[in-house]
């Protein structure tokens, strides 16, 4: 029996401090344990530190993974919870993403401060944003604005737009839900014209590989649809090789043991753009992910992702 406290390990942020804390309460209450059988543990990652350029710029997505994987593979924490869009499509060696809490809301939510709607925005308005598919999106849908990057916490852009740095932003809705703002979104974009980053508002836990204690602990919160559409959306992300250099989208739809699937791929200015859709059994989520992407970057051609960084 365990007698001494899980180490969760986790961002400091606020939200990712949310994410920890609806993990923790989730466990509790499936297995009937008290708050002092769980440890957080906050770690600070090169990704949080470093704020003033694009994740491309300093070596992508694995910087908010870094410090929490190491922790975990040496057994200093048992497992650690992540934003599932944060993660690598690659993990460590004997790490895996063993369960994913019941999904957010998919769509991205805009901050207008010039105008509440993203198409009624002035020509020429500034939209800051650091995720290269958002930028991309932005530029296809309205070529006539200005994005310049954005990035850090939630309070952090906020403040950065209420100090004049941009005239809108965009945030996923799913954290700020997580956070109690319902508030600030003044419009929340249709994921059918704005299609969500993959893997967008779930929220996933990553352990050992051959740790049946934690294995037993963590089974009991898994959701399977969230499961089953994370892994089809990060099996087309690994197969295009998706990373912060890429504008990518994708959302699995899980309906019984079916799944529907919709992908798009963009060039970083918007003006090129390529979409695949594919369906069949849940139980088959990552291969057809991955077909999806082998789809679409045939439709797209070998040069489509060159000099792209």
């Amino acid at each position: 029996m365990q007698t001494k406290p899980f180490k969760i390990g986790t961002r400091g942020s606020p939200l990712a401090l949310a994410q920890a804390h609806e993990t923790r309460d989730r466990l509790m209450a499936v297995h009937g344990l008290p708050e002092e059988m769980f440890e957080i543990v906050i770690l600070s990652t090169q990704g949080d530190r470093v704020q003033d350029r694009a994740l491309s710029e300093i070596g992508g997505k694995g910087l908010f993974t870094y410090e929490l994987e190491e922790q975990l593979s040496d057994g200093r924490l048992d497992f650690a919870v992540h934003s599932s869009k944060d993660m690598p499509t690659v993990l460590p060696e004997g790490l895996y993403l063993s369960a994913f809490l019941p999904r957010e809301d998919v769509r991205d939510a805009f901050i207008g401060k010039a105008a509440p709607k993203l198409m009624e925005m002035p020509e020429g308005a500034m939209v800051g944003s650091a995720s290269l598919r958002r930028q991309a999106l932005i530029r296809k849908l309205r070529p006539d604005l200005n994005v310049k990057i954005f990035r850090g916490a939630v309070a952090t852009r906020l403040r950065k737009l209420e100090e004049g740095e941009a005239d809108a932003t965009l945030l996923a809705y799913a954290g700020l839900r997580r956070l109690g703002m319902t508030d600030v979104p003044t419009e929340i974009l249709d994921p059918e014209l704005f299609p969500p980053a993959p893997a967008q508002g779930a929220i996933c836990i990553e352990s050992r590989v051959g740790d049946p204690r934690t294995d037993d602990l963590l089974k009991a919160i898994n959701d399977q649809p969230t499961y089953d559409a994370v892994t089809c959306e990060r099996g087309f992300l690994g197969t295009l090789d998706g990373s912060c250099r890429t504008p990518i989208a994708g959302h699995a739809k899980i309906d019984g043991g079916h799944i529907r699937f919709s992908g798009m791929i963009l060039t970083p200015d918007g003006k090129e753009f390529h979409e695949v859709e594919i369906e069949g059994k849940a139980a088959d989520a990552e291969k057809l992910g991955r077909m999806a992407g082998e789809k679409v970057r045939d439709k797209a051609g070998p040069t489509f992702f060159e000099g792209w960084g």
